[in-house]
């Protein structure tokens, strides 16, 4: 049985500053985010908002699914975003809640 990965996309607001990221526990790694317990760029930019994620039945999938987006124009990441949350909601609370 394979773990479910994930990638995803914090941001510090609206049309703000982005963070692409890959995990295998999603709610812990954005609960450290928000938390602010992991040191360097999402800490310095307060980057703590989850407003886009997707789900994988691997972590190699998933690892290269956020290389490819890392290498994107910002343009194209924030079409990504807007396509499912056009508001910017911080999907984080939805994210609780369906566990």
């Amino acid at each position: 049985m394979h773990k479910r990965s994930y990638i995803y996309i914090l941001a510090s607001r609206r049309n703000g500053t982005l963070y692409v990221g890959v995990t295998n526990n999603l709610i812990k790694r954005v609960q450290e985010h928000k938390e602010k317990t992991i040191k360097g760029f999402t800490e310095k930019y307060n980057v703590d908002k989850l407003v886009y994620y997707e789900v994988y039945g691997n972590i190699a999938m998933a690892i290269h699914r956020e290389k490819c987006i890392k290498k994107w124009r910002r343009k194209w990441k924030l079409n990504l975003i807007e396509k499912d949350n056009p508001y910017w909601n911080d999907l984080f609370d939805e994210l609780i809640k369906n566990i």
